[in-house]
């Protein structure tokens, strides 16, 4: 199948371009821009003279070849002069993303003294006897781990700690932006699951959560639960409860567009990964009325030799008719599709086939398992993971308000009730008034979202504890 070329914002360039000093000279390049396929975004003029224009071009494209493309467009234009072209996605990045400030400032004798030595001695001491002060005297109250060993970053596979760090100062610093939390990069150099689960048991003391990131299946499954079983934190793999606390939310909102109801409805997944695993677990405890799974080896069914253990389970929860055909023949008839695999996998004649006022949900990116275009032409809900569609399915809806929610409980683990709470805020922050075929998630910069979804699990663990509901962390204490 031919890829989907979507210009996005990921991909924004600006060109610097000297033009003719001639009435239609800025809309020749403009024009250039357009037909090959990009979006002007924003155009400053930064110099001229009776002869020439010097002027920025911004436009978003579609990769980076496209990009390339597109500046030669515009060097084949009489009269353009190309003077220099700067990728705005790597400027942003340089030097990294997120940096330490202190809280504190230190500008006497006195103010030393008690921040560091001698004062901070009696501070130490009173954590020796009691380790629990940990929680109210250092950064452990508000700080999360966000750990990776590369092995599976973004859908770019296995690139290793060096290439994840990008990945991870961008979630450190959503986690500040959205849940006012710290978080910091933890990227290892090893991908053995036993050094993994004892070089964060080790770093563990300082955090008060642990943030898995990137890091591929089967093995995350495993280090995930062996964490969960050694720390008395929170051990959260966001890309498999994250993912699944969005999509249920946003489920939920379709649902009720389509005027449809979980328990009547079957929901095809492909990719029983990571993500599609925590999806469907959480489908299945909300009562999802039948799920078919579909991976790299086709359609999982009984009888499917060589399971791996996290399959075999899925095996034994889902597909209820145990179908055993492909992809596309698994759609015939379903409510829902759910993509967290591969791009251009369907196409818009599968989507037809679908069950009447179907949803499909196609998330791989940053180019989605069908075209979103040719989806909508056939299904009443279309969502996707990019930006510059509608319905957005992001995983930032959930993880900074989750973490805070359990930091302010001081929880010690996190919870598939807690991932059911999480869900339901983000889907009501929407409103029941306004939602509508475009409009399932809030968006990511609604700023009732991450309060909504931390009250929410705040409220579960505390009531797991027997805590009163009011209780948290009290910052003067």
């Amino acid at each position: 199948m031919a890829s989907i070329r979507l210009p996005s914002a990921g991909f924004s360039i600006t060109i610097r371009v000297a033009v003719t000093a001639d009435a239609s000279a800025i809309g020749r390049v403009t024009t250039a821009v357009g037909e090959a396929g990009a979006i002007v975004t924003a155009l400053d003029v930064v110099d001229s003279d009776h002869v020439r224009v010097v002027a920025d071009l911004t436009c978003d494209t579609a990769d980076s070849k496209h990009a390339d493309q597109v500046v030669e467009a515009l060097k084949a234009l009489a009269g353009v002069e190309v003077r220099k072209v700067s990728d705005r996605t790597f400027l942003l990045h340089l030097g990294g993303k997120i940096e330490v400030t202190p809280k504190i400032a230190l500008r006497n004798r006195d103010e030393l003294s008690r921040a560091y030595t001698p004062g901070v001695a009696r501070v130490c001491q009173a954590i020796a006897e009691n380790p629990q002060d940990a929680r109210r005297l250092t950064i452990k109250r508000n700080t999360v781990a966000v750990v990776t060993d590369g092995s599976a970053v973004l859908g770019l596979g296995n690139l290793g700690p060096l290439a994840a760090m990008p990945v991870m100062e961008g979630k450190a610093a959503l986690f500040k932006r959205f849940g006012g939390v710290d978080a910091w990069p933890v990227c290892l150099d090893t991908q053995d699951t036993d050094e993994i689960v004892n070089i964060v048991r080790a770093i563990a003391p300082v955090y008060g959560g642990i943030n898995l990131e990137d890091i591929a299946a089967p093995r995350c499954f495993e280090i995930e639960a062996r964490l969960r079983e050694l720390l008395d934190i929170p051990v959260f793999h966001d890309d498999q409860h994250g993912t699944a606390i969005c999509v249920l939310a946003a489920l939920t909102n379709a649902l009720r567009v389509v005027g449809k109801k979980l328990g009547d409805v079957t929901v095809v997944v492909s990719g029983a990964g990571a993500a599609g695993t925590a999806i469907m677990k959480l489908l299945l405890r909300q009562g999802v009325g039948n799920i078919i799974a579909n991976d790299r080896r086709g359609v999982l069914h009984r009888g499917m030799p060589d399971l791996t253990p996290n399959w075999a389970w899925l095996v034994e929860h889902t597909n209820r008719e145990n179908y055993s055909g492909d992809l596309a023949g698994a759609l015939v008839g379903a409510d829902v599709f759910i993509g967290v695999s591969a791009p251009n996998i369907l196409t818009g004649d599968d989507i037809a086939r679908m069950a009447p006022r179907s949803i499909v949900f196609a998330l791989a990116n940053p180019d989605p398992e069908v075209d979103p275009r040719a989806a909508r032409e056939h299904a009443a809900v279309v969502a996707t993971g990019r930006s510059d569609q509608p319905n957005q399915i992001n995983n930032v809806l959930a993880f900074p308000g989750v973490f805070r929610g359990m930091l302010d409980a001081q929880a010690r683990e996190f919870t598939i009730d807690m991932a059911l709470a999480a869900a339901q805020a983000i889907a009501d922050a929407v409103g029941e008034d306004k939602v509508n075929p475009s409009v399932i998630v809030p968006s990511v910069f609604d700023p009732k979202v991450a309060p909504a979804v931390a009250s929410a699990v705040r409220a579960v663990s505390l009531a797991a504890t027997g805590a009163p509901l009011d209780s948290q962390v009290d910052p003067s204490s």
